[in-house]
Order: C-alpha cells, then structure tokens, then sequence
C-alpha cells in the first residue's frame, strides 16, 4: 500500500494525530494511515451541542458524532481522545459569527474553524501528544515544493474540492499538515470505508454551518444576541423608502425572496447598511462588482506577498464563493492593503465572505492565499483600463 503522508521516516516511528468528525472522511483517512503503519491518535473536538443537533443528519463534532468517531477508533485499534472545546469554539467561531451578520456582513465560519480551532489549537495538542503530523479528512491536497516547504493545491474532483476554506493555513502548519484524501475521488473514500468495515461508511456528509440545527441563521443570532433583530427601512438605489423590515440579519447580498416590497421589476438586496439599519434593493445588474477590497490576506505562496506583487500587480484566479469556479482576476496593493480586480465581474459578493488566490501559471491548482473581503465596487464604478489577462481570451476550464 502506497504511503499517504509524503513523509521521509518510517511508518512505525511516526505517531499522526487524526482529527475525527465523525464523519466518513476523517474516518477513512484514520483507517488508511493505520493501515499503512503508522502510530495513528484519532482526537476528537466536541465543539457544541444544541440538542437538536446532536442527531440531526449532516451535522459534526457533536452528540452522536463523537460516539461514531470513538465506534471507528475501536474499530481500526487506535487510541482516541474527545477534547471539550466548546466555550472556545463559541467564542472564536460562533460569537464572530454573530457579530458579523449584525455588521451587514455574510461570515464563513467553517473558515474561522479551520484558522482558529483545526488548524492553530489542534496543532498544539498534536504536538503535545508527540506528533509529527496533523492529518485531516480534507479534499485538498498538499505536495512538496521544489523551493522547499509544501504548497497547498486544489482536490482532484472539483465539486469536492475544500481549498476555499483553508486559505488561512500558514507555511509553517502546512509543513505538518497532511490531507490524504485529496488526491482521490469520494467514491474511493466511501469504498475504502467499507473495505475497512467501518459502519459510517454510507454516512451523510456534514454541511458547512454545523452549529444551525435548524438552518436558519437569524434564529441563532437573536438566540446570542437578544435584541440584534432591529427594525429598519428597505431603500432603493437612490434612498427612497420602499418598505420596512425586522432586522437586517434576516437578509444577505443578492437575496431576491422574501423582502416584502412590491415592484415592476425584480429586486435583489445590493447593499446592507448595519449602521442606518437599512437594506438597500435594486435591480439585478447592480449586484454586479469587478472590484474587491480585502483585508486580512494570507499569502503562503512564493516569498513574500510585496515580492510577488513587485510589478504591482499578479495574474491570478480568484474565487469568492466555495461553490463556484476559480476565475480570472488581477491582485495588487491598494490603500496600504490589497485589493482584487475580476476580469469577467462577480454577482451578489458581500463583506465577510472569503476571497481565494490561485496560481495562474498552475493550471488554477495551487491556493496563493486570500483574505476576507471588506468592501465590493460597483462594476460600471470600478472599470477602467488594463493589461489583458490572458484568461480574458482563454476561459478557465
């Protein structure tokens, strides 16, 4: 059986830490590494639990979850811990959450999961257990650079591709990070669970936001922040009153139902205006935006992010929505921060949503960073003249 973790020490000497959802994936990733040898520690984080939740299909890290990751462990023989991480998950994930919806904003926490708790706290216990790496379930894969260090690349299926969500991961957890199911499809996975007689092999997958038992967002907000729900105006483009609302966490950029107003034509929400406390509507094409001001940026590609924008700006491909292709745009610096312009234009992009940077001369495989997005400029406002990317002529495939 081929080695999984691209790693220049014995199997039989190497302990892994595996962080264990619960869910198919890291359970398959847990199974292989042991298969291949390796001093496999399956860790567990309990990250909440809402009791609705606890046995709701599609949730992780929570009530059934956790006996289902410590069923595996028994299974495959490997120790396995279960760490209370709940009081620092609502702090570092939930609560920004929150407070990021009654900014105006539409927050990816599964980003500030990965940042904050996987990536960062995960590592420490890694570590502490006498670890060399941190392995996950992860479709994404991370390869050896010729430079030295490892990069991070997209996953071979497209549609189950993770790198969106792990643009924050530094060079130095990448150095120590190992994502084997990347490379294969998830098919395969589910496959190789039942070959190792595991009985989440047929599980559901988790969905993106795992602590809304009900999926409705505002319920959680109001739930943490009584009293967030504040009324205000709907406005068009030009502020004249069209209707009122409950509270502009109950409303995202580009939503077009429920917004309570009539009209001759359809309206979108383009803007939200936390401050004034006003939803602001117009019609479709004013969703449109080729330019995105970020902040936050993580640059893990090669050198520094200054050496990399020294002709003042790079050919990249951008993504600002997991579910959307990579496509072409230009990063630079811009005001003492950075800023990226789309060839092609984006539709219905909001502050808090995540920006990602891929590699214009890798085939759009390698993540260069990215950063989380402050502001969006008005296609027909930001316009303006430039060198051809060469994605212009070329579509992305």
């Amino acid at each position: 059986m081929p080695n999984s973790l691209d790693l220049d020490s014995s199997p039989q000497t190497t302990r892994v830490v595996v962080a264990m959802s619960g869910g198919v994936d890291s359970s398959v990733t847990a199974a292989l590494l042991k298969a291949e040898g390796y001093d496999v520690v399956g860790v567990t984080l309990q990250l909440y639990d809402h009791g609705a939740a606890t046995h709701r299909k599609g949730a992780c890290c929570a009530g059934q979850d956790i006996y289902d990751a410590r069923a595996v462990a028994e299974r495959i023989g490997i120790p396995h811990y279960v760490l209370d991480y709940e009081s620092r998950f609502k702090e570092a994930v939930i609560d920004r959450f929150a407070e990021s919806y009654i900014a105006g904003e539409t927050p990816v926490p599964c980003v500030e999961c990965n940042m904050s708790i996987k990536f960062h706290d995960l590592l420490i216990t890694a570590r502490e257990l006498g670890a060399r790496v941190l392995a996950t379930g992860h479709y994404v894969a991370s390869r050896a650079l010729a430079s030295g260090g490892r990069g991070l690349y997209r996953a071979r299926e497209e549609e189950r591709d993770q790198s969106y969500f792990l643009f924050g991961t530094t060079r130095e957890q990448l150095d120590i990070m190992r994502f084997p199911l990347g490379d294969r499809a998830k098919s395969e996975t589910r496959e190789l669970a039942r070959k190792f007689g595991l009985a989440i092999a047929d599980k559901h997958d988790s969905q993106d936001i795992c602590f809304v038992p009900t999926g409705h967002y505002a319920d959680v907000i109001e739930r943490l922040k009584p009293g967030a729900a504040e009324a205000g105006e709907i406005v068009d483009l030009d502020g004249r009153v069209l209707g009122a609302h409950s509270g502009i966490i109950h409303f995202t950029i580009g939503q077009r139902r429920g917004l309570g107003v009539a009209a001759s034509a359809p309206l979108y929400v383009v803007r939200l205006d936390a401050d004034r406390r006003r939803v602001v509507v117009g019609p479709r094409d004013a969703l449109r935006t080729s330019r995105i001001v970020l902040r936050d940026v993580n640059w893990i590609g090669e050198g520094s992010i200054g050496e990399a924008l020294a002709d003042e700006r790079r050919e990249v491909f951008v993504k600002v929505r997991s579910t959307r292709p990579p496509q072409a745009g230009w990063l630079r610096p811009a005001n003492g921060g950075y800023e990226v312009e789309l060839v092609d234009g984006e539709d219905g992009v909001s502050p808090g949503q995540a920006c990602v940077f891929y590699d214009a001369g890798e085939g759009q495989a390698r993540v260069l960073g990215g950063g989380f997005i402050k502001s969006a400029v008005a296609a027909a406002v930001s316009a303006r003249p430039g060198v051809q990317h060469k994605a212009a002529i070329a579509a992305p495939t």
